[in-house]
This record gives structure tokens, sequence and C-alpha cells, in this order.
């Protein structure tokens, strides 16, 4: 599967799941861990948890398995690797105290000094 139809299905499974706040953020040429992140909001723990384990179970329908989960039993923030893109699903709180959005526009020492700043 190519990646752009992987990160179409991870975006339609989040919809379908009713995450909010979806946003795909093109990271290629800027890192090599993925061509594309998506993040998504859920509207509690449940709910973060339902909406990732869609995700990696229709990726995984697809011929996409995952190559690895985290957060997902607890809720508050789930990562799931799908190899070249990458989904974060996390409850509003945390998604605005991490700011992963603000984090990859800006230059690399804006971004580690906004990391020292939360540490």
């Amino acid at each position: 599967m190519q990646v752009e139809a992987l990160r179409d299905l991870v975006v339609a499974t989040l919809e379908d799941m009713k995450a909010h706040d979806i946003v795909v953020i093109d990271v290629r040429g800027r890192t090599v861990i993925a061509d594309y992140l998506v993040i998504a909001s859920g509207n509690s723990d449940r709910h973060v948890k339902s909406a990732a384990e869609a995700v990696a179970f229709r990726a995984k329908q697809a011929g996409e398995p995952p190559l690895g989960e985290e957060g997902v039993q607890e809720g508050e923030w789930a990562l799931i690797d799908l190899n070249g893109v990458i989904v974060h699903v996390m409850q509003p709180r945390v998604r605005d105290y991490y700011q992963l959005e603000k984090l990859w526009e800006l230059d690399p020492g804006a971004a580690e000094k906004l990391m020292r700043e939360h540490e």
C-alpha cells in the first residue's frame, strides 16, 4: 500500500470514529521516522483507545500491521506507528500541553527550546 493511501485510510478511520481536530503533517524531508504524522483528539480515555484500536485494526486489514503501539491502554495519548504514517490520538488537554503541531512548524532551535520549557 502506498503511504498516501495509508494516510487516507487513517484519516477516514479517525473520521468514522468521530475523532476531531484531525491534522495531517507532511514531514517528508524533515525526518526519517515517517512521511506523515496524523494527530487527532478524542473526548475521553475510552474514545482515544477505541479510535487508536480502530486505526490499528483497519491498517492490519489493509495489509499494513502496526510496527508499534504505545499508550493505547491508558487512553490519554495513543501512538500507532504504521511505518510511514505515525498516528497520535490524544485527549485535548494532553494535545494542548505538548502542542505537536506547533513543534513541527518551528525551526529546530525553537523546537528544542519549546521541549526544554516542558521538562
